[in-house]
């Protein structure tokens, strides 16, 4: 597989295997190596004052991480991607790069907290206007848009609470008021969920989790259209963010077998959600691949998979009881992050602003990593029982 239209005509997962590599240019080495730089050559003056060669400084590219960028633009169909220093940098970088003082941008009610707060105290700070939102909204995203809002923010689904949005009907609405559309597309990664289709034009991943894999690697992505290309770009290189060549590395030899783990967990986390519903100490199970789930119509419409991160609500108990259920578990741990081979189970207090939590119950963000599902249900099952 040598050009980019006998990629194009293949299925995802034979994609994986191939895109970001060379093996011609490359020796015959089928991954692409470890090219750790920081300064970079030039043969002459004129092409030094030009920049007119591949590569100019380590910061801006090697040809590893120019590698994991050209996978991850060609798997989602962006015009191009950046590599950032972690998840949280790809967010940072991408609203600095459409917004500026005096301007507006509208938040989903549902995101990540570190992004919550860089727009709350952050943003703000540099005098920029935020208004969180009803994820739920859909096309009437319409009446809340400002002359002064430059771009709509979206995590879907929403981190913690899994709420689905109408990303094609928000991103028609922004664009027609001249705003531009950022989401945070990690749960489902380049796989599940096609950014540039729907009307997005930033797509942004914590590379950090799914993508590199094996709980070693922090890396953010920005992925862009070619009308949001320049902007983020330029504000890339004002802040400094890169990426190294072993950590790019890391992530390229995640992004192999993506495809197959995805499968795997996805199978395990409908089995276990399903089960979860069916345990009297669960309220509710918060997972937009079940079949009652509020946002599963939308999920089946927009999505080709499931990840294996979802959310529990138990019905309202201490918290010594609490603490018994979490800290008596062998193979679930608690821990931030998700996206490798080994599942975690998180308590969580979900911030909103405009939608409001009701809740009585505490709500445990599970994810379901690689190990045997019955062995998770026996681990949750046991578990649930010590919160009696």
């Amino acid at each position: 597989m040598t050009t980019d239209e006998s990629r194009e005509s293949v299925g995802d997962a034979t994609r994986l295997a191939h895109l970001g590599r060379n093996s011609e240019q490359q020796q015959g080495l089928v991954n692409t190596p470890v090219t750790r730089a920081s300064t970079i050559l030039f043969p002459d003056l004129k092409t030094l004052r030009a920049g007119a060669q591949e590569y100019t400084y380590g910061r801006h590219a090697t040809p590893t991480t120019k590698a994991l960028q050209d996978a991850l633009a060609q798997l989602e169909g962006a015009h191009a991607a950046f590599l950032t220093s972690s998840g949280l940098a790809a967010v940072t970088t991408s609203i600095l790069s459409v917004t500026k003082a005096g301007d507006h941008i509208l938040v989903a009610d549902c995101v990540y907290e570190p992004t919550r707060k860089f727009c709350t105290e952050a943003l703000s700070a540099m005098g920029v206007s935020v208004s969180f939102f009803d994820p739920l909204v859909g096309a009437d995203i319409a009446k809340l848009v400002t002359p002064k809002t430059k771009a709509v923010f979206l995590e879907s689904p929403g981190s913690l609470t899994f709420e689905v949005s109408d990303v094609a009907a928000i991103a028609d609405a922004a664009h027609q008021a001249g705003a531009k559309v950022l989401l945070d597309n990690s749960w489902a990664t380049p796989l599940f969920f096609k950014s540039f289709r729907n009307g997005v034009d930033i797509s942004i991943h914590s590379v950090t989790k799914y993508i590199s894999g094996h709980a070693d690697g922090m890396c953010g992505a920005i992925l862009t259209n070619e009308h949001a290309v320049d902007d983020v770009e330029r504000m890339r290189r004002l802040l400094g963010q890169s990426n190294g060549a072993d950590e790019a590395y890391l992530a390229l030899r995640g992004l192999r077998s993506l495809e197959a783990r995805l499968a795997r967990q996805t199978a395990s986390a409908l089995e276990i959600a399903r089960w979860l519903e069916t345990r009297p100490e669960v309220a509710r199970v918060l997972y937009p691949a079940l079949e009652n789930d509020p946002g599963y119509r939308l999920w089946q419409r927009d999505f080709s998979g499931a990840a294996s991160l979802f959310s529990i609500v138990l019905h309202p108990c201490s918290n010594d009881a609490l603490a018994r259920m979490v800290d008596g578990m062998s193979l679930f741990s608690m821990g931030y992050s998700w996206g490798a081979f080994e599942s975690l189970i998180l308590p969580s207090v979900p911030n909103r602003s405009v939608t409001e939590w009701s809740e009585a119950g505490t709500l445990l963000r599970l994810y379901i990593g690689l190990e045997d599902p019955n062995d998770l249900k026996q681990d949750l099952e046991a578990a649930l029982e010590r919160l009696e």
